[in-house]
């Protein structure tokens, strides 16, 4: 089993929650959580006074699934979410070792 974690620009949530339902993957997590990388924020100006953003919103998604289909919903994400300018996002996978559904017990593949 694999976890995609991906953080993406919040106006892509609703695409990339369509595309992933039409593949078939309708269990995941959603946060919004800010971050900063590339992109670097942007200066405002307030009262007259200047200040800087640098964590901006977005939107993380987590997804565990089976290994076999990592590479379809990776490019499923990376396809749906890309925009070409900078603070698309990444995408990040991670091993899991165990997923137990904690209702009935359920253990791995069963448990999602």
């Amino acid at each position: 089993m694999k976890k995609i974690e991906a953080i993406i620009r919040p106006d892509k949530l609703e695409d990339v929650k369509e595309a992933l339902s039409r593949y078939g993957i309708h269990g995941m997590t959603v946060s919004q959580v800010l971050g900063c990388g590339t992109q670097r924020g942007w200066v405002g100006v307030y009262r007259g006074h200047e200040y800087s953003i640098n964590l901006l919103p977005k939107i993380k998604i987590e997804v565990v699934l089976d290994e076999r289909c990592l590479e379809d919903v990776l490019q499923i994400i990376c396809e749906t979410a890309r925009t070409g300018e900078v603070g698309d996002g990444k995408v990040f996978i991670y091993p899991v070792e165990k997923a137990v559904r904690i209702r009935t017990g359920e253990i791995n593949e069963d448990a999602f």
